[in-house]
């Protein structure tokens, strides 16, 4: 049988162990003490050191006793700094296996919530499941397209047609136009002017005359 199973009690095969809450609380309250031992040591020995100063070599004999129990205080808190860091050691140890009990409690809930959960479901049924929700998916896409394509009730032409009556109908207008002009009747002639075009001035008709003689007698010399 281990120390530890002695100090919590291990010994007793039917009775029950205990928890690691309690154990923890156990080992912090040995720590608390512990510490206490400590500060008592450390005041015993600063005492021990101040009696040995102030024999000295007065009283050799009372010195060294003072520094022999100032050897055997420093030798326990020694002692009780080693066993305070097993202590501490331990307890860090049951606080994280404490932790990962908790963990491993709390994953295990969730793992049978979960189970809950997936009691009632049928892998195939959710396959099922899915592929009704695509296919109505799909339907509604095709309900939405056929809704917004524009309709014309009836009013399906050839495009090619509705050109060539245009076409005729331009023509038409454009004959029933140049009818009208051809056709006009009486059309009113614009007035001749009641008043006298002016003269020419009497030197420019000279020159013309001028003009006129020189080219008659080019033409006769030609002619002989």
């Amino acid at each position: 049988m281990s120390v530890f199973g002695k100090l919590f009690g291990g010994g007793n095969k039917g009775g029950k162990g205990p928890s690691p809450q309690e154990a923890i609380q156990r080992l912090r309250e040995t720590e608390e003490m512990l510490a206490k031992k400590q500060d008592f040591l450390e005041k015993k020995i600063e005492q021990e050191l101040a009696t040995a100063k102030k024999h000295g070599t007065k009283n050799k004999r009372a010195a060294i006793q003072a520094l022999k129990r100032k050897k055997r205080y420093e030798k326990q808190l020694e002692q009780i700094d080693g066993t305070l860091s097993t202590i501490e050691f331990q307890r860090e140890a049951l606080e994280n296996a404490n932790t990962n009990t908790e963990v491993l409690k709390n994953m295990g809930f969730a793992a049978k919530a979960m189970k809950a959960a997936h009691e009632n479901m049928d892998i195939d049924k959710v396959d099922d499941l899915m592929q009704d929700i695509t296919e109505q998916q799909e339907i509604a896409q095709e309900i939405s397209d056929a809704i917004s394509r524009p309709v014309g009730f009836g009013e399906d032409f050839d495009e090619d047609e509705l050109n060539a009556e245009l076409e005729e109908l331009e023509q038409e207008e454009l004959d029933k136009n140049l009818l009208d002009i051809g056709g006009t009747e009486d059309v009113p002639l614009p007035s001749v002017p009641s008043t006298s075009l002016p003269s020419k001035p009497a030197k420019k008709k000279e020159e013309e005359d001028d003009d006129d003689m020189a080219d008659l007698k080019a033409w006769a010399m030609e002619a002989m």
